[in-house]
């Protein structure tokens, strides 16, 4: 069930109803959960109920070995338990996910002795959202092992924090001691938290569909044919398509954290404005926020607590952003992306931004944003090419400036002179709305506060833009998140 359709609109209406109108009681807060449960079971298994069985399995295996480790004071009995859970669910993640990935690799090396493995490939379709419940199930059991937080004695609170539907396919990957409680308390109903949820969820959908399906239309199109590029147009690609995923997947969670705000339930912010970074530490701090900080607390800081592990600093980083690239897929071309940000992190805000910040402001800043923009831009060809054959294509394309092939391939590409102008002017729109937000915190609260008529206004206006300007019109609707197939 996507977020942008009317399957989803007419489901999540049906939810609210009733859910304020008949659940919503202090002496109903385990038959609430039990709703919540039942619906986010139904919006998961609408892709294909045999997702179910994963999801369901991994947080029994999560329950209980979470009780276990807090119930025992026996130091090997609670390192077993925790085992049980870090097996479990990497190891599921990793059969559905990884397999056929590594035995493709394994099948290169063995190809020079004679030998094949591909004979055990494993045809199984790889379950939406598995590498975000998955991760969320894990810190459950990771942060009742470390003392952060003590287990829960309600399967049915828990089951329904794993499962639950506004953040279950693409997050915010949120941790059990900040989501979970939520679940055992009553919501009293708040019409402010309604209606700004309402209108994030709204602003979700225009970005989605107005935007992010637009630029769509040009990725997909450079993408298949990158041997028609040059530079004029290879570089409206790559600037396309990191809009494209940043829109795409901060609708995602924005309407992620209004569906759930309207139920009373708050979820992490998971972007801040991360194309305005001005270094890669800033930019990882901005961007995919909850998969950052769960992999600096439960994977970098673990590796730097080891003995030495302040002295490998250097090391530690590599790992965790090639971890970082294998979660986002299975190809070399994810892992080479993550490494190469880890490498960028390392060395290229010492070297090149570190040097900026000496030149007074603003142009520092603008410079800083600038390098950081024109790397992490590139960088996102390895995130978005189908393999590194592809990525060589576009790459190099950035520096054929032979002219004269844009007449028969111009910049546009397939885009009619009308979308490929509309496009431009969202972009620019968005950006400078950003750069305001970012000089200006507080113009954030114009969505959601002041009198009512200048927030049913905005709201009409996304609404109205939202039918009018979808890239496909009313057949937008079906356009999937990108950050589904991870």
């Amino acid at each position: 069930m996507q977020f942008n359709s009317i399957t989803f609109a007419v489901f999540l209406t049906g939810v609210m109803l009733l859910f304020w109108y008949i659940l919503n009681h202090p002496s109903r807060i385990t038959l609430r959960n039990l709703f919540l449960l039942a619906v986010s079971y139904l919006f998961y298994g609408w892709w294909d109920w045999r997702f179910l069985t994963l999801i369901a399995a991994s947080s029994a295996i999560d329950f209980v070995a979470g009780n276990r480790i807090g119930s025992s004071t026996d130091r090997r009995k609670r390192l077993a338990w925790l085992w049980v859970s870090i097996v479990a669910n990497l190891g599921m993640l990793a059969a559905f996910k990884y397999f056929n990935f590594f035995l493709e690799s394994a099948d290169v090396l063995l190809g020079a002795l004679g030998s094949s493995v591909m004979d055990l490939r494993l045809d199984w379709i790889l379950p939406v959202g598995i590498s975000f419940y998955t991760f969320q199930t894990l810190s459950y059991s990771l942060d009742i092992h470390s003392g952060r937080m003590k287990p829960v004695k309600d399967p049915v609170a828990f089951f329904a924090f794993v499962a639950f539907f506004p953040q279950l396919v693409a997050g915010p990957i949120e941790r059990a001691r900040d989501l979970l409680p939520q679940f055992s308390k009553y919501h009293a109903f708040d019409s402010k938290a309604v209606k700004s949820g309402l209108m994030l969820v709204v602003w979700g959908i225009f970005k989605k569909v107005v935007i992010a399906d637009r630029l769509a239309l040009y990725v997909n199109d450079a993408y298949a044919n990158p041997d028609i590029l040059v530079g004029p147009s290879a570089i409206a690609a790559v600037v396309f398509f990191t809009f494209q995923l940043y829109i795409d997947f901060s609708a995602y969670s924005e309407i992620a954290i209004g569906s759930a705000r309207m139920m009373g339930f708050r979820l992490s912010t998971n972007f801040r404005r991360p194309l305005l970074a001005e270094s890669f530490k800033d930019l990882w701090a901005r961007w995919h926020i909850s998969l950052t900080t769960w992999f600096r607390d439960y994977v970098f800081r673990p590796l730097r607590n080891l003995p030495g592990g302040r002295n490998r600093r250097a090391l530690n980083v590599l790992i965790v952003f090639f971890l970082t690239g294998l979660w986002h897929g299975a190809d070399w071309t994810f892992i080479i992306w993550g490494l190469l940000n880890g490498l960028y992190l390392l060395f290229f805000d010492t070297l090149v931004i570190g040097p900026m910040r000496k030149i007074p402001e603003p142009l520092s800043r603008i410079l800083r944003t600038s390098f950081t923009t024109v790397f992490m831009y590139t960088a996102l060809i390895l995130f978005r090419a189908p393999d590194m054959a592809i990525a060589q294509d576009v790459f190099l394309a950035l520096f054929d400036w032979d002219l004269t092939q844009l007449d028969a391939n111009p910049v546009r590409l397939g885009m009619v002179e009308r979308e490929w102008r509309m496009s431009w002017i969202l972009l620019v729109g968005l950006f400078s709305l950003e750069i305001l937000v970012e000089a200006k915190p507080k113009l954030e609260a114009f969505f959601s506060g002041g009198i009512g008529l200048k927030r049913w206004m905005v709201t009409w206006l996304l609404a109205m833009a939202i039918i009018l300007l979808g890239s496909y019109g009313l057949n937008v609707l079906d356009q999937e998140f990108i950050y589904f197939q991870f």
